[in-house]
């Protein structure tokens, strides 16, 4: 009996000491392939494996029991013109900044000081240079043009950057529980033009991912998984994360997952200010004796999610909305 590479890949996902394992998938390096193979073949980006949310109106009253989550991403020191809905949790994705700058940061902290939510959870993403030692400490060793503003920066302006952020919890391949929820932050992303928190494809990447415990309820990355708003039309190419797709999929299952990273995803007809601006208000009201999966975008929606008691049985696919 023969056996096709996918077939002899997916026998590889196997239950080793009560965890699935998650292999580097044989289209890591080739995303676009790898959509086209897994939409025709497998179907993994519509239904029964995919599960979409209508979105509801952002004033929609939230029911009793339930925690609203309100979800950003790229706002790219742009937050003055955002009005933000009311909730509980606030999770901004990455790119809060545009280069990391220790100003850009205290902006940032300034404006997170002014919302009133009661917990606030932020990750980096690939423009937070600062965030990312390893990558300044290279970039401060030359005269790069393409930073000019990051890399004339001292060491020592820059090396607790991330005590700048006093109006919230930090995570970077970390978790907090909040109201009985597990969430996970994680910043990396596939090389993007050689940005903070690039990693190449495939072992690198797959090994960050294997940080991320099986027990997480909310997922925050800023890149986003293959297959979900990762289309860059100006490349005709996908640009997600096959291993975070798998990771998401078959390992972890979260209830939601958070992400950012690709404007293109979310662009519509009228340009980046409509882009920027809209807002979804998504209700993902869980049954008391079930979990739900759910992946999603997070350029200003929100979620509102309520946790199933430890004894609910999962759903066997995410929810992606």
């Amino acid at each position: 009996m023969a056996f096709t590479l996918s077939e002899i890949m997916a026998a590889r996902r196997q239950q080793r000491g009560g965890r699935t394992v998650v292999d580097v998938d044989e289209y890591s390096a080739n995303p676009t392939q790898a959509f086209t193979f897994y939409n025709i073949n497998q179907a993994r980006f519509q239904p029964p494996h995919v599960h979409m949310v209508d979105p509801l109106p952002h004033d929609a009253p939230k029911p009793p029991g339930y925690t609203r989550f309100v979800c950003v991403s790229d706002t790219h020191s742009r937050t003055d013109a955002i009005q933000m809905p009311y909730g509980d949790v606030f999770i901004h994705a990455g790119d809060f900044t545009e280069l990391g700058l220790p100003s850009e940061v205290n902006k940032f902290n300034d404006w997170l000081g002014t919302l009133p939510y009661e917990i606030k959870i932020v990750i980096a993403g690939n423009h937070e240079l600062t965030f990312d030692q390893e990558f300044m400490a290279d970039l401060v060793k030359q005269d790069f043009y393409y930073f000019p503003s990051a890399s004339k920066l001292k060491p020592e302006s820059y090396e607790n950057v991330r005590s700048l952020l006093t109006n919230c919890i930090y995570l970077q391949d970390s978790e907090v529980t909040v109201r009985g929820l597990r969430i996970y932050g994680t910043p990396w992303q596939p090389w993007y033009y050689g940005w903070g928190f690039n990693l190449p494809r495939g072992q690198a990447l797959l090994d960050k991912w294997n940080q991320i415990p099986d027990t997480t309820d909310i997922l925050v990355t800023h890149c986003p998984p293959l297959g979900f708003l990762d289309w860059v039309p100006r490349k005709m190419q996908r640009v997600g994360c096959v291993e975070l797709l798998n990771t998401v999929q078959r390992r972890v299952q979260p209830k939601l997952h958070v992400f950012g990273h690709i404007h293109e995803g979310l662009r519509h007809d009228d340009g980046w200010h409509h882009h920027f601006h809209q807002r979804l208000s998504l209700h993902g009201q869980l049954p008391a004796n079930e979990l739900a999966h759910s992946v999603r975008r997070a350029h200003l929606p929100e979620h509102m999610i309520r946790a199933a008691p430890p004894t609910a049985p999962p759903l066997r696919d995410p929810v992606y909305v």
